[in-house]
């Protein structure tokens, strides 16, 4: 192929420069402190709560947004309505916005004296310094991912899919389970990836909703930052290790998936 020493080489040298270095600063860093520091700093109780909230509200989120922009994607796609640019430009808003801006929002929002959360206070649901206020915040910095990799898809499908469906006596719940949504799971599944993927290293907008409580609502992140204000460089890079070393897993997982069903649909 002309040219692709020239252009693979210099993908290789680019991806070794911004990526792989600096990957490897941090493995480099947290193996000089043994494998016995690095197990009680990587794996202590505070730091499994930190991983166990970034993770699992990170997956929850990715799951709403998974639900929620394949709803607001088909709207944009099947539908025209006034406004509709408008709205579209919305879906890119936490794009552009500061995460911490964001935060701050949020939290005004849904604390207990906020303009949401003063209504759900007396219902018992509290939404702002819980894993709750933690999920919310991670719904809507992670929507543009889900809607912008579906969004294509969808147009590309065309309505003659469902029509052809449809002439043959499927229902639309047939035509959407056995049609449209294996041809979109990949799509789908790459929204949810980057959603996740977004989510857990996320880090300003949700400090300001989350309440910052070590076990309890402190995310990784944050943890990693406290490691570093407190000059302990090594525990910062033991926890930063762990946390890449599952996302690296749970990516790994997410794309064998779409693999799967690429082979399997024909995709």
């Amino acid at each position: 192929m002309p040219g692709f020493g020239l252009t693979f080489g210099f993908t290789l040298a680019w991806l070794t420069l911004i990526v792989l270095i600096p990957l490897a600063t941090i493995f480099l860093k947290s193996a000089g402190m043994g494998f016995s520091d690095f197990l009680e700093v990587g794996f202590s109780r505070r730091a499994l709560a930190a991983y166990r909230l970034s993770f699992g509200t990170a997956a929850a989120a990715g799951l709403v947004n998974a639900v929620f922009g394949l709803l607001v994607a088909w709207v944009l796609v099947r539908y025209t309505f006034p406004g509709k640019r408008i709205v579209s430009a919305l879906v890119d808003l936490p794009f552009a916005l500061p995460t911490a801006v964001a935060g701050i929002a949020l939290t005004a929002l849904y604390a207990p004296n906020g303009w949401i959360g003063q209504y759900l206070e007396p219902l018992g649901i509290k939404v702002a310094f819980t894993s709750l206020g933690i999920t919310v915040a991670l719904v809507f910095i992670g929507l543009p991912f889900v809607v912008r990799s579906v969004e294509p898809v969808l147009a590309d499908l065309g309505r003659d899919v469902e029509e052809a469906a449809a002439t043959l006596g499927a229902t639309r719940f047939q035509t959407f389970c056995r049609v449209i949504l294996p041809a979109i799971a990949p799509a789908l599944l790459t929204g949810f990836a980057l959603a996740f993927a977004r989510g857990v290293g996320e880090y300003g907008s949700v400090i300001f909703i989350s309440g910052n409580m070590p076990g309890k609502t402190e995310i990784a992140p944050l943890l990693i930052v406290t490691q570093l204000e407190q000059y302990a460089y090594d525990g910062a890079t033991a926890i930063a290790t762990v946390m890449m070393l599952a996302s690296f897993a749970v990516l790994l997982l997410i794309n064998w998936i779409q693999a799967v069903n690429r082979r399997r649909y024909g995709a």
